[in-house]
């Protein structure tokens, strides 16, 4: 999900594709154990019109349309200009509401039957889409992936996108959630900063704790983190563990399966390499108090050298960033010899949830709503003002990369297949939030070993496993 923080956020993929194209991740697949599903069928649909060559999906002119839009790190202008273009088609204007708080504001609007139509899903306070989708409360968007693109009506919108964020967006066998984005996680650092000092990015853990006692010799903390959210630093963490484990292992994970955590050597040594930053002071004083916009200022001002964080940050943070700050992203590092995937691997997947409340008075202009984002003219205009990518293929072939885009686009061509996606922070964000945010947050000030982090995490998620309240997912192997 976007930012205030995020969620973010989704396996591996076929191929990847020149500089600013995104590599295709070949997702397994992805169920939902939950009875019930997204919508299902469109009979009933509210405020249908008549559908045609331009106008597909069968949008009625004139009916109302309301758009609940995340602004976070991305902002919630780009969602404003492709609403302008949908003012002029369908001649209404789009009732837009920008918050942070989609939550608290939209549970209630939901419990009573008024959901808006379209909802950007995303930050801390997002509502539970797994809950609303097994109550049948979010539209099947089937028929958006099977109308013709914007830009092509020969071919369908699903054919314009990545395969993953079809797979990515399914409950069960249902596609209710279209990730919009494609986001970058991974440590995030300035190069003019590392070219100035002559450091080289760290390729190894032990490169990073040795590179890290001669940033703190030069009066820089190595590290920063948002501690009001520390599952920031589980976007660098879980990927380590697939990464050095073997995406098989971070697979069971994912599934709740019992002993994954305890049972699982990288978990131990990726843990045991957070527990050693903060047994070593490597962090900044006082990054347990700071929000993610803070620990981000504090970063961009030179008090740190690096920082957990998806690609949102180069936007989110552009009003402290330094014109030549040169901010850019590497890959995961290596464990030892031992690794299961190699250097070069990266945590790169489909962000940005956005929904359609099938209870919404107008769910087919939703949907219009959404294939007009996904058109060229509007994931360019995303990359342009937010500096993310989207999931349109090649929607960025030609254009000027701002620093950190380009950065995220390069460290994707070069982890070619192997991109992971990580789906715990997804599927069960109590458990990685509340929970293991808790445990991190105590592992990263000291006052928890890695081998109780480790225990209280198996523990957590054995709970989680045996709540039947919680709805739960299967990903296959």
């Amino acid at each position: 999900m976007g930012s205030t923080s995020e969620v973010g956020r989704r396996d591996l993929v076929k191929r990847a594709a020149a500089l600013g194209i995104l590599a295709v991740p070949a997702v397994g697949t992805l169920t939902s154990c939950a009875t019930g599903g997204g919508g299902g069928s469109d009979d009933g649909i509210k405020n249908k019109g008549t559908t045609s060559a331009k106008n597909p999906l069968g949008v009625k002119n004139g009916a109302p349309l309301e758009a609940f839009i995340f602004k976070g790190g991305l902002g919630d202008q780009y969602a404003k200009d492709a609403e302008a273009d949908y003012n002029k088609t369908y001649g209404v204007t789009v009732k837009h509401t920008g918050t942070q708080q989609i939550g608290p504001k939209l549970q209630p609007r939901f419990a009573g039957g008024n959901p808006p139509d379209l909802i950007d899903n995303s930050g801390a306070d997002h509502l539970d889409m797994n809950k609303l989708s097994a109550q049948g409360q979010l539209q099947d968007l089937t028929a958006l992936l099977d109308a013709p693109s914007l830009d092509d009506p020969k071919k369908k919108v699903r054919d314009t996108l990545y395969p993953s964020t079809v797979e990515k967006g399914k409950h069960k066998d249902t596609f209710d959630v279209f990730y919009y984005a494609f986001t970058v996680y991974g440590t995030w650092y300035s190069h003019k900063l590392l070219k100035e000092k002559g450091w080289a990015y760290p390729t190894s853990f032990d490169d990073m704790i040795k590179l890290c006692a001669e940033i703190k010799k030069a009066g820089i903390a190595p590290w920063t983190y948002p501690g009001k959210y520390p599952y920031y630093v589980h976007f660098n963490l879980f990927a380590q563990i697939a990464k050095i484990g073997g995406l098989d292992k971070w697979i069971a994970i994912d599934n709740l399966e019992p002993g994954a955590w305890t049972s699982n050597d990288a978990v131990k040594q990726v843990v045991g390499h957070y527990e050693e930053l903060a047994a070593k002071g490597y962090f900044l004083e006082g990054s347990q108090g700071l929000t993610h916009i803070q620990s981000q200022t504090a970063w961009t001002r030179g008090k740190a050298a690096f920082i957990p964080n998806g690609s949102w940050v180069e936007n989110e943070a552009a009003p402290t960033t330094p014109a030549d700050f040169g901010m850019a992203v590497g890959a995961l590092f290596d464990g030892g010899s031992g690794d299961k995937m190699p250097h070069g691997t990266l945590r790169a997947e489909p962000s940005e949830p956005f929904i359609v409340a099938k209870g919404g008075k107008n769910p087919l202009g939703g949907m219009e709503l959404l294939r007009i984002l996904v058109s060229k003219k509007h994931a360019q205009n995303f990359a342009t003002k937010v500096k993310s990518l989207t999931a349109v293929q090649g929607a960025t072939d030609g254009m000027q990369l701002s620093p950190g885009l380009a950065s995220a686009a390069k460290a994707v061509k070069e982890g070619g297949k192997n991109l992971l996606m990580i789906q715990l922070q997804e599927w069960y964000p109590k458990l990685t939030d509340e929970k293991l945010g808790g445990l991190t947050s105590q592992l990263l000030t000291g006052e928890l070993k890695a081998a109780d982090w480790i225990k209280k995490a198996q523990q957590y998620a054995d709970e989680v496993a045996k709540d039947s309240s919680v709805t739960k997912f299967h990903r296959a192997s």
